[in-house]
């Protein structure tokens, strides 16, 4: 099945479907999938600003599968064309192969080798930060009871990851020439570098915290902008940065705890962009409840379990909604977003095989 997964690898790449700059329409990489799915019912919708969604079923399975087909921009570091297949070494190169069309592929390939009930929920705006297609998707009357999603896993079945939040916060400051001993209290680019020294010993002290072989708060400050020039007081700056709590952790109490890292008169405004809950999702007693069911609903499917992980994923959303989530997809996390991201193709062989095998699982 390798041949066939490869192949339909290679054109998925082939489609430009960076993301920023959110320029993903209803046709191209869609109208691909739509002519290699005979035989399923399609639902395609656009929910704007780069958000496309396709919902492909075939009979009545009770699992849908759901695989991001957006990546994020190429850096100058790629050693030859990301949007050009590359198989060498055992490894298939591109952008996006680890994440996730590679799995995309192997779903492709193995619906094709089999006749059994299936469903795919495709989607555009996974590395936006802003999940329209599953929001929508989990709002509608789908009927699923159980959702496999498709990032790279080592071929192994995940239950339970950190939750995700996304955050900015601004400085105001007071112009003026840098020569005045003021530059140091004024300038809007101190009070934001004062805010990240302080945020980051914060999270220090969270390095002892465990939960189900997770330990301490993951924190990173992306970007900091601000100011005009070396001699001028910088007016304003602004903080964009994450955070990737455990499940028992408290996003509300992480952020007030957060935004206190700073004297008040500095801070201009502090606000959450964006928040993904844990897997599985829910209090302390409801999670392990749903971790069980995970785990029940993996060892039906014959996967073998990985343990927790660091890295973020649209389970939780689907986990949040009351459906058995799992996370199950060819690669590893390593790769992804790296250049010359590459997953082994012995990984996309068995992944395939097991969405094979997979469909039709627990259908009426």
């Amino acid at each position: 099945m390798i041949e066939l997964v490869l192949q339909h690898l290679e054109n998925l790449v082939g489609f430009d479907t960076r993301n920023p700059p959110r320029a993903i329409g209803t046709a191209g990489i869609f109208d691909y999938l739509k002519a290699q799915l005979a035989g399923f019912e399609f639902d395609l919708r656009d929910h704007g600003a780069g958000a496309v969604s396709l919902l492909a079923r075939r009979g009545n399975p009770a699992t849908v599968f759901n695989v991001h087909l957006d990546t994020v921009p190429s850096s100058e570091d790629w050693s030859a064309d990301p949007l050009r297949l590359r198989v060498e070494n055992e490894r298939a190169i591109g952008l996006g192969a680890c994440d996730i069309k590679g799995a995309a592929a192997c779903l492709l390939a193995a619906a094709t080798a089999s006749k059994g009930d299936a469903a795919f929920l495709f989607s555009t705006d996974e590395e936006a930060n802003d999940a329209r297609c599953i929001a929508a998707f989990l709002k509608s009357e789908h009927g699923f009871r159980n959702a496999v999603i498709a990032e790279p896993t080592g071929a192994r079945a995940v239950l339970a990851h950190r939750g995700i939040a996304a955050a900015r916060v601004t400085f105001k400051g007071r112009a003026g020439h840098a020569s005045g001993a003021a530059a140091a209290t004024d300038s809007a680019v101190h009070s934001a570098v004062r805010w990240s020294h302080a945020a980051l010993k914060l999270v220090d002290g969270y390095a002892k915290q465990r939960f189900g072989g997770l330990t301490g708060l993951r924190f990173n400050i992306g970007r900091i902008e601000g100011g005009i020039k070396a001699n001028m007081i910088a007016p304003s700056a602004e903080v964009r940065f994450g955070f990737r709590p455990l499940p028992s952790q408290s996003f509300e109490v992480l952020h007030t705890a957060l935004q206190a890292c700073a004297d008040s008169a500095g801070i201009e405004s502090y606000a959450e962009t964006f928040r993904g809950p844990p897997l599985p999702a829910g209090d302390v007693a409801t999670a392990e409840e749903r971790r069980l069911q995970a785990r029940d609903f993996a060892e039906g499917l014959g996967l073998p379990i990985a343990n927790a992980v660091d890295f973020w994923t649209e389970a939780s959303l689907f986990s949040r909604a009351g459906m058995t989530a799992i996370v199950y997809g060819p690669g590893d996390i390593a790769q992804a977003h790296s250049a010359d991201e590459w997953v082994a193709l012995e990984q996309l062989d068995e992944v395939a095989q097991s969405y094979r095998r997979m469909f039709g699982h627990g259908s009426p």
